[in-house]
């Protein structure tokens, strides 16, 4: 299967204080964090699946060098393939890994598809799993769509945040059509169009929908940031703030973006 490149759905999170105090963006920052996992567990399908699905301890498809750029040094990776299972383990102390968050635990990935290359049909579940001190657990379930593209459907997740800092729950549905980088084994050269829709909680107790308005576009080269595209969010307060990932209609890789509510557009920074 094909990698959401790079870090798809990375981060809406924002800086509060450019937006005006009325203005609810913690969904739109607990689905930043959330998406960010999205973006490993593709990744990991697309780079750390065995090259030999019936050979346990095959090595994984993509580079060492490419490896480490999505998971970093000190995880482990491992393959089973009587049960079809690759784990990778961030052992039981925080691991700095390259995109600057400490994870802990394991990331399971239970192939379902018999495809020879990319592995789009996949679980992908959490245990003991943190991330900065959050502890996050989903059931992300992909399903290949041919040429590269791929669904994700998340039927059930949390993340809850260390120091009582409360939890969001959520599910989620979307579809990540490739358009470009199929048939090879980085990530770099990839682009990604993402439609879809989520549902939640956030940790405030705010329940919310969030709607791709206009497709998302990633690509492997702009390892942080969506270079286009818009997300429509409502919450149980009435709100809606369109969050905007190319203000300035350049498809830059930065981390500039606009939030409007109100009718009244702000500029933010993601995080």
């Amino acid at each position: 299967m094909a990698a959401l490149a790079g870090s798809l759905l990375l981060t809406t999170a924002c800086k509060r204080d450019q937006v005006s105090p009325d203005a609810d963006i913690v969904s739109a920052e607990d689905q930043g964090e959330a998406n960010v996992e999205n973006a490993l567990s593709s990744d990991i399908l697309s780079a750390a699946a065995p090259v030999d699905k019936n050979v346990s301890g095959s090595p994984a498809v993509a580079s060492d060098p490419e490896l480490r750029r999505i998971y970093g040094t000190c995880a482990t990776r491992t393959y089973n393939a009587t049960t079809r299972i690759l784990t990778i383990d961030f052992g039981p102390t925080n691991c700095l890994c390259p995109d600057g968050r400490y994870r802990r635990g394991k990331v399971i990935v239970q192939f379902t598809t018999d495809t020879p290359t990319r592995r789009a049909g996949a679980e992908v579940t959490r245990e003991n799993y943190f991330v900065n001190d959050n502890q996050h657990t989903a059931t992300r379930i992909f399903t290949d769509l041919g040429s590269g593209s791929f669904s994700v459907d998340v039927p059930s997740a949390s993340i809850i945040r260390a120091n009582n800092g409360g939890t969001h729950s959520w599910t989620a549905n979307w579809v990540f059509t490739r358009t470009a980088g199929f048939g090879t084994t980085q990530t770099s050269d990839d682009v990604y169009s993402v439609t879809g829709q989520s549902s939640g909680t956030n940790r405030r107790g705010v329940s919310y929908t969030t709607t791709i308005q206009q497709p998302l576009i990633k690509r492997g080269d702009c390892y942080k940031y969506y270079v286009a595209g818009t997300v429509n969010i409502v919450n149980s307060r009435s709100q809606t703030l369109l969050l905007n990932y190319d203000p300035s209609g350049t498809q830059a890789c930065d981390n500039s973006a606009s939030v409007t509510v109100n009718g009244r557009t702000y500029p933010i920074t993601l995080r």
